[in-house]
């Protein structure tokens, strides 16, 4: 086993010493909130992907998929930026967002989210 770095051997914090190493460090466990996609809402602008500041959003032959939530920290950008009508991408907490009726939750906070913008336009 080697000898940890004394305090003065280690970088400056926040310091980025090798470029592209963010994939190397998975940051989503410390994750409050989980973004729910709900694919048939998704118009595919990819507004999410352009974005999320951790390249969470996953892209595949120009249509969206999952998030990487090993890397997603839950900011919920990507949900604030969607323009569908009804909202492709809801925040639940991250308890909540792990259960298995996470999505019908999504759903249903999607479809009172709409009702309520339309309500307030007329």
């Amino acid at each position: 086993m080697s000898k940890p770095k004394g305090w003065k051997n280690l970088p400056d914090g926040g310091m980025i010493t090798e470029a592209g190493n963010a994939a190397a460090y998975n940051t989503g466990a410390w994750r409050s909130d989980r973004p729910i996609w709900i694919k048939e809402n998704c118009i595919q602008c990819l507004f999410c992907w352009i974005y999320c500041p951790d390249s969470s959003v996953k892209v595949k032959d120009g249509q969206r998929e999952e998030f990487d939530y090993l890397h997603c920290k839950g900011c919920g950008v990507c949900a604030m930026e969607c323009p569908a009508k009804e909202k492709a991408i809801v925040m639940l907490t991250e308890a909540e967002g792990q259960g298995p009726d996470a999505l019908e939750k999504a759903k249903a906070i999607a479809k009172k989210m709409a009702a309520e913008k339309k309500a307030a336009k007329e």
